[in-house]
């Protein structure tokens, strides 16, 4: 099962996504985001064709946690050094953006603006703390696309990388929440621009597994119903123009593509 939020007559809502006659369609919504996605079977049936209302990012989340270096060959491609154990970092809700939505390139403060393919993960329950014998299952949610987009040359000199991954835009997250994937037996993760496959990735590849990062991540903060795990992107990143559309695709999810313009002072 899968759900979205989108916006429908200057409102916006939760809708579980179905199949009717063959097309997707929101058949139950909710104004307040699920923490289990069986609540929205309390709700009112409807009947509202998915191509009839504009979609949102759909998650609103208190904080955004980001893994870097969760690839092998993505961390020799930047050449940095591989981690021993995860690291993290967090991006601020204001970088979220849905599908469809611009990411703005900040061509005043940095030059080079990548992509970063990556799957995303929404917590439904509230944990930290976690002990290593803990399923981690029963805390998600489902799962979504996500572009951890970057500012190469800011990160590269800053010591942190709260600049060059906190602007306005650069967190492009959706097009739904899907419930059946499991990364452990492996979820392609691919990134094309303008149609052209850049990234390919699997999460069978992670260095480290789903399980270990939410528990590591638990042991320092807690996380939150609607919080957004990145968990990492696969070797291919490059840079953005304006101009371009950047597609993030995660098998059993779909795909999320935004363009990129240029933000002028």
């Amino acid at each position: 099962m899968s759900y979205c939020r989108f916006q429908h007559q200057d409102v916006a809502f939760y809708g579980r996504i179905e199949s009717v006659g063959g097309q997707p369609a929101i058949t139950r919504t909710l104004v307040e985001p699920p923490r289990l996605l069986a609540e929205f079977d309390a709700a009112e049936r409807c009947e509202l064709p998915l191509s009839a209302v504009r979609l949102l990012a759909p998650v609103e989340p208190s904080k955004i946690v980001c893994i870097g270096r969760n690839y092998r060959e993505h961390a020799k491609e930047l050449n940095h050094p591989i981690p021993t154990e995860p690291l993290f970092f967090l991006k601020p809700p204001s970088s979220l953006i849905g599908p469809g939505d611009e990411i703005r390139r900040p061509v005043s403060l940095s030059q080079r603006v990548d992509y970063e393919g990556e799957l995303g993960v929404v917590i439904g329950r509230r944990c930290y703390r976690l002990r290593d014998d803990d399923d981690v299952r029963p805390y998600i949610l489902g799962y979504t696309c996500v572009n951890d987009v970057t500012a190469r040359d800011l990160q590269n000199k800053d010591v942190q990388w709260t600049r060059a991954k906190g602007f306005d835009t650069f967190c492009p997250v959706g097009p739904v929440v899907a419930e059946d994937l499991d990364p452990w037996k492996g979820v392609r993760v691919q990134t094309r621009v303008n149609g052209e496959l850049r990234q390919n990735g699997t999460t069978t590849d992670f260095l480290f597994p789903l399980d270990v990062l939410v528990r590591f991540i638990s042991q320092v903060m807690t996380l939150e119903p609607g919080d957004l795990i990145a968990t990492g992107t696969p070797v291919g990143v490059s840079p953005l123009q304006a101009g371009d559309t950047v597609e993030v695709t995660v098998e059993g999810v779909g795909s999320l593509a935004n363009p990129v313009v240029d933000l002028v002072d």
